[in-house]
This record gives structure tokens, sequence and C-alpha cells, in this order.
């Protein structure tokens, strides 16, 4: 049933690094030109991402972004002005007509059908049987030596074993699997190893959601099989086009919004002695690490209709650009928002988007974080940057997180 073909081939070749050089980008900080867009141009014809790179036919004709929170959270809350079917003709190309790039009414009942299986109340049922085990797993394999690299060692594999176990996958299939995710979300960086890796997990996924059905089990893949409201079932492309959107979204932005908050903690030495004194806090520092650096700094929408925003006229058809980064840093919304302070008042942000395509796994990604945080405070006493450290830094102009966490501990 599994399916072993190497994606694109090529042993010398990680998709890791091409996928942040090409899209992650090595932009160190891009919070001082976004607070001057969002000051000089709140709403901005052109975009940041460049589209040079990009396969023929996945660049936008006329491109605005918006940089301001009261425009970003309006265009995000409204799906009727601002469609996201865009995604169809982008990402798509690898993953199939998904939930993300669908609008309502057909993006409320597939919404539906899956939402059952990442509720919080569902999830929790996982955290001391599933999740939790996952984290220590890892963390045993350095907690011995007194030093590690938290990047590669631990927030990397962590969420795509995660979503692995959550399918019901074997455990010889995940460092494939990860390989793959990366491949299918870094489309742009190599269209021929995106279409192989979707390809091949499509192939992959065929055979284990017709097992499912003849035997359903106790995972997700089972949930989405079964799924039912109003006697609506998923097809099986619908199945597979969720899969596809689901590994790399989860493995991707959890890994990415992990390593971020670790690094923010380490830098801040007095926020980690508060959060290791008072683990309820952790909530707290994840918020505002969410806040200060979200994984992904933009997604896309394209007007409906002719609208203005912020004085300017976006023509019907335009792709808009919702920076997140830049409203999460909005001055207008939060005092010194460059700075991370995890006592700050609780606010809404946009990390997780918002109005109708609020992301599904922001449950998951939360626990999946928490678990990590306490995992590492309890496992790894005296935690902190290994000085001779190679300057360990958040990098990336879509996709933000650092490299690579070195850090030394008590063993």
């Amino acid at each position: 049933m599994t399916e072993r073909l190497e994606a694109g081939g090529g042993e010398d070749y990680d998709p890791f690094e091409a996928f942040d050089d090409m899209i992650g980008g090595d932009v160190r900080d891009p919070y001082p030109d976004l607070a001057a867009k969002r000051s000089s141009t709140p709403v901005w014809q052109g975009n940041l991402m460049g589209t040079d790179t990009l396969p023929e036919g996945m660049a936008p004709t006329e491109s605005f972004t918006a940089f301001r929170f009261e425009d970003c959270s309006r265009i995000l809350r409204s799906a009727k002005l601002f469609s996201s079917t865009g995604y169809d003709s982008t990402i798509g190309l690898v993953m199939g007509h998904m939930i993300l790039g669908m609008d309502d009414p057909e993006h409320r009942h597939h919404r539906n059908l899956v939402a059952s299986a990442f509720r919080e109340k569902a999830l929790a049922r996982w955290e001391t049987d599933l999740i939790g085990p996952i984290c220590h797993e890892l963390i045993d394999r350095f907690a011995g030596r007194g030093r590690a690299e938290l990047v590669r060692e631990l927030t990397f594999e962590f969420p795509v074993r995660v979503i692995a176990r959550l399918l019901g996958l074997p455990e010889e299939d995940f460092a494939q699997f990860q390989r793959w995710s990366v491949e299918l979300i870094g489309l742009g960086a190599d269209i021929e190893r995106g279409l192989a890796a979707s390809v091949s997990l499509k192939n992959y996924f065929a055979g284990v959601v017709a097992d499912r059905r003849r035997a359903p089990r106790d995972d997700i893949i089972s949930d989405l099989v079964t799924a039912d409201i109003d006697g609506e079932k998923l097809t099986d492309e619908a199945i597979y086009a969720f899969l596809l959107l689901l590994l790399p979204a989860g493995a991707e932005t959890t890994y990415r919004s992990s390593g971020n908050l670790l690094l923010l903690l380490l830098t801040h030495p007095d926020q980690l002695a508060a959060v290791e004194g008072d683990r309820t806090l952790v909530d707290r520092a994840i918020e505002e690490a969410l806040r200060l650096e979200p994984p992904l700094l933009m997604i896309g929408r394209t007007a409906t209709t002719d609208v203005e925003l912020s004085g300017v006229t976006i023509p019907a058809g335009a792709d808009v650009t919702v920076c997140l980064g830049s409203a999460n840093h909005d001055e207008e919304r939060w005092d010194d928002p460059d700075v991370f302070d995890i006592f700050r008042a609780p606010q809404q942000h946009l990390a997780f988007a918002f109005g109708p395509h609020m992301c599904l796994g922001l449950h998951l990604a939360r626990l999946e974080t928490k678990v990590v945080v306490n995992a590492v405070l309890d496992r790894l006493p005296g935690l902190r940057l290994d000085p001779a450290a190679d300057d360990p830094h958040i990098r990336g102009m879509v996709f933000r997180s650092p490299t690579a966490v070195p850090v030394l501990f008590d063993s």
C-alpha cells in the first residue's frame, strides 16, 4: 500500500532548504518597511512576494496589498467581496479543489463535514495518549546530552509526526511524508517536484482511504470517510484534497510558530523565567508570539467587485494580499507593537486569519505548541541559548521562523 516514490528524485536535493530560500527568503526584519507602508500607503498597488519565479499562469495580473489591521480584518470577514477561489489556480494545482479555495455555501458545507475532528474537545483526548508521547520521544533523543538544536531535533519533526499519527499512518512513512509535504507547499520553488509530490501523496492516500472505507479506525481519515451532515458525505476526491492541504499546513506552520516562540523566550530570559515559574502564562506567551511573529506573513484573496479600502479603489478580479504580519504590528491596535510582551492585554490577532476561513487547525496548533513548551521547560533545566551559536534569528518574508535554535541545558 505504501508509495515509496522519491518525489522529484535526487538525494542531494534538500526540499526544506530550497523552500526556505525561494519562498521564505532571508529577510531578517521586514517590520520597519511594513510599518512605513502601513503609514504612507496602507493599501498599496503591488505584491511584496516577488512573482518572477512563479510558474507561468500563477502570477496575478493586478495586485494590491493591505497593511492595516482594520482593512485586513475587513477583507478576511467579507467573503462575498473578497473571494478565496484564487487558490485553485495556485496551490490548487497540486492540492486539488480544497476548502481553502472555496467560497460559501460550498465552503461551509465542506468545513462542517471535517470540522468535528479538529474541535478543541475532540483533540483533548489525543493530548495524553498521542501528542505528549511524541514530543517526549523526540526529547528522549537528546535530553541526556546537555545540548541540542531545537528546530531540526524537535520542532521540525514533531508536528508532522502528530499529523501522521492522527491520520493513522505507519511510522516508517513519517520521514517521506515530511519531505513530500514541503515539496508540495514549495510549488513556487520547484513546480515539477511539487507536482510529483502531489501525485505520490494522492496515490498513497487512495489506498488508505479505501482501507478505511472497508474498516474504519480511530483516526482522522476514518472520521473523514464516515462524516455525514444531513445525508451528505465527502467524496474520495474531496478527502484527498483535504489531506493534501492538511499535511503541509499541519507540519509547516506549527513547526515555525513553535520555533518562533522558543527563540523569543530564550532571547527574553526574564519572560522565559516568568513562564517557567508560572505555567498559566504559557497560553499568553503562545498568543503573543503568534502576534509578533506569525509563521505566515501574508495570504491572498480576489476582489469580486470594485471595492474601496482606505481610499483606494480595488477593481473586480484584482489579487489582494492580506499582510498578516503588518496587521499584527499595527500601532493603532497595540502599544509598542514590535515588542515581545507576554503580559500585554490579550486582543484578537490575525495569525490564524479571521472570518469564515479562520484556520481550521488553530486548536491543534495551539495544543502542540503548549505541549512542546511545557515539555522543554520540564525536561531541559537551565535552558539557554548556546553562546557559541552562529546568531540564531527568525527570518523570512512570506514564511517566518528560525533556521536553528541551538541550546544548552543542565543534563
